[in-house]
């Protein structure tokens, strides 16, 4: 499961066109949590781009509809990191997302650092 990227930032990406001529598209039976809804109704959609062979399958809604427009947008960020590699908007922006969330990770530690060190000070001006 790849996370999706935000529809706002969506736009600014320069991302690859996917010609439908290139796309193969299956409705298949879900999988997961949902009981009779998910058993009994093929909306699941599995989308292939056959030059790459990269296969993207799509259960996130109840809507077929929805779901192969997210199947969509999942695959275009797949190939274009396939083609492009560390010169995609894709690749960069994972890289800048992980970037503040070690810089996040780290100013929580510094701050519960900085709040043991406080309560050990406070201990010893109460003895």
């Amino acid at each position: 499961s790849v996370p999706l990227l935000q529809a706002a930032r969506k736009k600014s990406l320069n991302l690859l066109e996917l010609p439908e001529a290139e796309l193969e598209e299956q409705f298949v039976r879900g999988d997961g949590p949902g009981g009779q809804a998910t058993n009994k109704t093929n909306n699941c959609v599995v989308l292939k781009h056959i030059p790459s062979g990269i296969v993207v399958k799509c259960h996130q809604t109840r809507s077929v509809e929805k779901n192969r427009k997210i199947a969509r947008e999942i695959l275009q960020e797949k190939v274009d990191l396939f083609y492009k590699g560390e010169d995609s908007d894709v690749f960069k922006e994972r890289k800048a997302s992980e970037k503040q969330k070690q810089e996040k990770k780290r100013r929580a530690k510094e701050n519960l650092e900085r709040k043991k060190l406080f309560k050990e000070m406070q201990q010893l001006d109460k003895e």
